[in-house]
């Protein structure tokens, strides 16, 4: 899942801009050299060390790989895709691909900035029937609105699920399935990033996930890390926890405890060997680079 602001430290380093199509030499003449296109496309490429989606673990303590490519217009308007490695057991049966689509639009007013749009996570080979009583049938999938502002180096974001929150269905305080939808959690995104210098930037973020229906689901996460651009590779190290309800031991039900692996064959459901708290403290390598 991308965090549109995230989860992980993706800033933009460099940036090419697309070549502007016209229908025939005739009226390319007619644009002035040296006029910028209106079109921007760049890609993302990155190495972390664990994918976190608001602070929650997506690969069981292990590597991901990500990366992706957007298209701005010079009105504002964008479009993207975004992929990444994630586990099963992080609730995603038989799958182990995320792919993300968003759009929407983008505007500047002096320091201040607007960003509109809705993003689909989408998990092919994914099979949500083994997420519980009611689940939807398919790959596990998530649809939000989001809509955010921002002043100079801040940022505030809110996220609208507009069906089950990543196939999921509710759970009552014994873990058991109850049937009833998570249309309508909400997520919102405070973060912060400054420009040191010289290459050098800092960042913190702090969220918090309402979970509708399930229980122990509601959680706060929150990220401090630091950044070094070298050359257009930027390097970074944060440090992301939670206090969601993870812990494996605990008599009570802990939606973050999860497997190495999830699959449903044929309607029976097993799961992995190992279990994790996949809202625990953790520090976080990456590498990555925009171009």
């Amino acid at each position: 899942m991308k965090n549109l602001a995230l989860a992980t430290v993706f800033c933009a380093a460099l940036s090419t801009p697309a070549v502007a199509q016209t229908p025939d030499s005739a009226q390319a003449d007619t644009v002035p050299a040296g006029t910028a296109s209106p079109h921007t496309l760049s890609g993302n490429l990155g190495l972390f060390s664990s994918y976190r989606f608001r602070g929650i673990d997506q690969t069981f303590g292990k590597p991901a790989l990500q990366g992706g490519f957007d298209y701005a217009h010079a009105s504002g308007f964008y479009v993207g895709n975004w992929n990444s490695n994630v586990s099963s057991g992080a609730g995603f049966p038989d799958g182990n691909l995320e792919m993300d689509f968003y759009g929407g639009y983008k505007a500047a007013f002096g320091d201040f900035a607007i960003d509109i749009g809705a993003i689909y996570y989408y998990y092919p080979g994914s099979d949500a029937s083994g997420l519980g009583v009611g689940a939807n049938s398919g790959a596990v999938n998530n649809k939000e609105l989001y809509l955010g502002g921002s002043w100079k180096f801040l940022s505030l974001k809110y996220f609208y699920s507009m069906g089950d929150y990543f196939s999921l269905r509710g759970v009552d305080k014994f873990g058991l399935s109850t049937g009833k939808n998570t249309h309508g959690s909400q997520y919102l995104d405070l973060s912060a990033n400054y420009d040191l210098g010289q290459g050098w930037g800092v960042n913190a973020h702090l969220g918090r996930l309402n979970l509708k229906n399930v229980y122990n689901g509601d959680y706060t996460d929150w990220k401090v890390g630091v950044t070094k651009d070298v050359s257009g590779w930027l390097f970074a190290l944060s440090y992301i926890d939670t206090n969601a309800a993870g812990n494996c031991g605990a008599a009570s039900y802990q939606p973050y405890c999860f497997t190495n692996s999830n699959s449903d064959s044929g309607g029976v459901i097993s799961f992995g060997s190992h279990t994790k708290d996949a809202g625990r403290a953790l520090a976080v390598l990456s590498v990555s680079r925009t171009f």
